[in-house]
Parts: C-alpha cells; structure tokens; sequence
C-alpha cells in the first residue's frame, strides 16, 4: 500500500472561490465545472438521462485536491431521500443491492482467507445489509450499520470494532469531519478501516471540463477526494492513511497483528 500527496497548484487570486472552503483542509478552492444534475454512473454503459437543466457546481481545493459539490453538501436529508435516494435510485445504480455486496464479500474473504471468526466486523453505509448477511452465512461476525436508513439509532450503541468497512460510501458524504468521527468512535486503537471509493488524481484537472464519470451528482457523488486529500483528512482524526489500489484504502491508529498480513 502506499500514499501519496500532490502540490499546490498555483492559481490567481480572482479565481478563488472565497465562499467556499476546502472543508478537509481549510485552503482555498477554485470553481471548477459545472454538470447537469442528471448526470449519472451508468453513462459508462452507454445509458444518458435526459438533461434536467439543474446546475451543479463542483469546487476544487487547491491544496489537497479535494473536489465537492458545496451546494449539495448543505442539502438536507430529506432532500436527498426526495432528489437522489428516491425510487429511480436503483436505475442508476444498479449494483446497489446486490452485485457490489457480493463483490465486497469476495474481497474480504481474499484478504482475511483465515480465522474470520475472530474479526467483530461492522459494514458502515451498509444499506439492505445484504454483505454482513453474506459474511454471517460464512461465519463472520458481522453487523450493518447505515447512518441514512438507521438514523434513529445511536452510534454510541453499535460497540466497538477491529474491522469495519465503508464501501462507496465516501463520495456520498457531505460532512467528511462528521464522518471520519463517527468512524473514529466505532474503532479500538487496533482496528482496521476498509474502504472504496475512486481517487481523483489523474481524471480532474483545472481548465478542463468535468467529464470524469464518477463525479455524478444524481448518484449522490458529491464528496471527489484525491490521495492527498484523505491523508489529511487522516491525519486530522491521528490515523493513517494506505491505498491497496485507485479504489480500494484503510485508515489504521496502528498496524494491528491480526490484520499485519495487509501491511
């Protein structure tokens, strides 16, 4: 695994987006494109919503590289439950419920192939739960949590736990201070957190257009981080930051022995 950083780039003044800034590292971002808000994952399979004619900005730190949507980020819940997780949602996320369980099962079971009974395993954004009943099915003990479908239930009384897993749920969050905490409350000072999300770095650039698949609004992405961006938002919570692949990265206090294998 390795991490990584990027440089400021160096950018005039007038084009500073003041209102704006970054909320992982407190710089400066620069507005940098703007797409239609119907713009979706599945344009990757050749399948284009028809354009909505609503706006949505996307702002770029200047410093980490961190890109965000700011007006979506101040949205409320229920906004989100009636605009992007409605019941047009699975059209345009297809694999939600069950295609990317199964494939973060296979994955878990190729990193812990061995004494998984003794991993306390907790799927944060977990959804319909469909990957902790996979796990359980195959002797885990494992337990979803999602934070927008279980928003009655109190944090403090999930426990602790040595593995917990965030799969594409990052690029959905609009608070990632909020998020980082409640993760940092659920870990023991040897736990390990496992999660996907796709790293900016390469696919956005400044005076170019937002074409990257991945930042699409209508499937919630609105929180486009770069390798830069989330070693310091690791490093504000004092846990460290690793990338198995552009995809697929950890947060750890300190390399656990049960999990040293992956380090």
């Amino acid at each position: 695994m390795s991490g990584t950083s990027i440089s400021k780039q160096p950018v005039k003044d007038e084009y500073y987006c003041q209102q704006d800034i970054c909320p992982i590292c407190e710089s400066h971002t620069v507005l940098i494109d703007v797409v239609d808000f119907n713009k979706s994952c599945i344009e990757t399979s050749g399948v284009f919503l028809p354009i909505c004619g609503k706006p949505i900005y996307y702002t770029q730190c200047q410093a980490c590289g961190f890109t965000f949507a700011p007006e979506m980020c101040k949205w409320t819940e229920k906004e989100f439950s009636e605009q992007v997780y409605n019941e047009e949602y699975l059209s345009v996320d297809p694999d939600y419920v069950v295609k990317r369980p199964v494939n973060s099962f296979n994955l878990l079971e190729k990193l812990f192939p061995i004494n998984t009974h003794s991993i306390n395993h907790l799927d944060y954004g977990g959804g319909n739960g469909y990957l902790s009943k996979l796990l359980r099915e195959h002797g885990w003990k494992s337990k979803s949590f999602d934070p927008f479908l279980d928003n009655k239930m109190s944090i403090k009384k999930l426990g602790k736990f040595n593995l917990i897993t965030a799969f594409e749920v990052f690029e959905h969050v609009p608070n990632t201070d909020l998020l980082l905490k409640n993760l940092s409350k659920l870990m023991h000072l040897d736990s390990v957190i496992i999660f996907s999300t796709l790293v900016s770095d390469g696919h956005i650039k400044l005076n170019g257009r937002l074409d990257w698949w991945y930042a699409s609004p209508r499937n919630g992405h609105i929180s486009l981080y770069s390798k830069a961006s989330l070693t310091k938002l690791a490093s504000k919570f004092e846990l460290k930051f690793g990338s198995f692949n552009e995809n697929v990265h950890c947060f750890v206090k300190q390399v656990p022995s049960w999990a040293s294998h992956l380090f």
